[in-house]
């Protein structure tokens, strides 16, 4: 079996449409100076982008998600990554090409100043 790493690789070489355009509007620190990253394991899973200077996750969710075996999932899986001190935001697809200041908004609200120290969230 292919280590998440592997796994991962892949996933940004085969990434939807959606994550294309997203990736587009965040890579190279152009969105708040925040460093992301695409396709990035933490722990058991695979988050669609990760800013780990402010611990927060991007989900694209497509038609799949709108079923409740997947949503019971995607609830837990947000909850083990809450538990690991990251915040998870969901958004369908759509919205990337649509409204994407929606998620800019969504980053802005969840992002937490530096500390006194400068080293890091408050």
């Amino acid at each position: 079996m292919k280590n998440k790493t592997q796994i991962a690789r892949y996933l940004r070489q085969e990434q939807t449409s959606a994550e294309k355009r997203l990736w587009s509007l965040l890579r190279n620190r152009q969105f708040e100076n925040l460093k992301f990253r695409r396709q990035h394991p933490i722990k058991n899973y695979i988050v669609d982008f990760v800013c780990l200077e402010q611990l927060i996750i991007i989900e694209l969710d497509g038609e799949i998600h709108n079923n409740a075996f997947q949503k019971e999932n995607d609830d837990l899986r947000d909850e083990h990554l809450r538990y690991l001190g990251y915040q998870t935001l969901r958004f369908e697809n759509k919205i990337v090409f649509e409204q994407p200041e929606i998620i800019f908004e969504s980053i802005k609200n969840n992002i937490t100043p530096p500390s006194p120290n400068g080293r890091g969230p408050g």
